[in-house]
């Protein structure tokens, strides 16, 4: 019985990451994308250092990936420690780096760090943070994901300071 449910989690993880990588948006394909381009999962060069930058949005300038796309927090995370699996991350997919990442124009780059989750990837912070995408955004700028109460709390972009952005939902 238990390999049969792993052999279903396994064909239902691919199964999204399939959805995820044909439902457009962002560009490359390696680790610090967002879900919608799935990471690399083998052969190839290795993926770069993630890079956070600046990007303009409806509620101000917020912290984005290398690519653009939005990044934010998870108010249920404790400190560095990730409080976003399973389903939760797949939603939520977390910003992940092979390396320090690295500051864009904007950022600081004394308030970037890692930490390491339960499958052994290294996750971006900042100022403390967990970082992550939102699969509901479908372009660089998109902030839908702001101020929603998904996975038992709210998710915030953040702000160059390290601080959320909580201007509630954007209209």
């Amino acid at each position: 019985m238990k390999r049969t449910a792993m052999i279903v989690s396994t064909a239902m993880v691919a199964a999204a990451l399939a959805a995820c990588a044909s439902s457009g948006g962002g560009a490359g394909g390696g680790y610090g994308t967002p879900a919608r381009t799935a990471p690399s999962t083998g052969g190839g060069a290795a993926p770069a250092a993630a890079t956070v930058a600046v990007g303009a949005t409806k509620v101000g300038n917020v912290l984005v990936g290398g690519s653009g796309w939005t990044l934010y927090l998870f108010e249920a995370d404790k400190g560095t420690t990730s409080s976003c699996a399973g389903a939760c991350a797949t939603a939520w997919p977390p910003y992940i780096s092979v390396g320090a990442p690295t500051a864009g124009a904007g950022v600081t780059a004394g308030l970037l760090g890692t930490t390491t989750r339960s499958d052994g990837t290294h996750e971006v912070t900042y100022g403390g943070h967990p970082l992550y995408y939102y699969v509901g955004d479908t372009s660089s700028g998109d902030i839908n994901g702001q101020g929603l109460n998904q996975f038992g709390a709210k998710w915030y972009v953040l702000a160059t300071s390290g601080n959320k952005i909580d201007t509630g939902r954007p209209g």
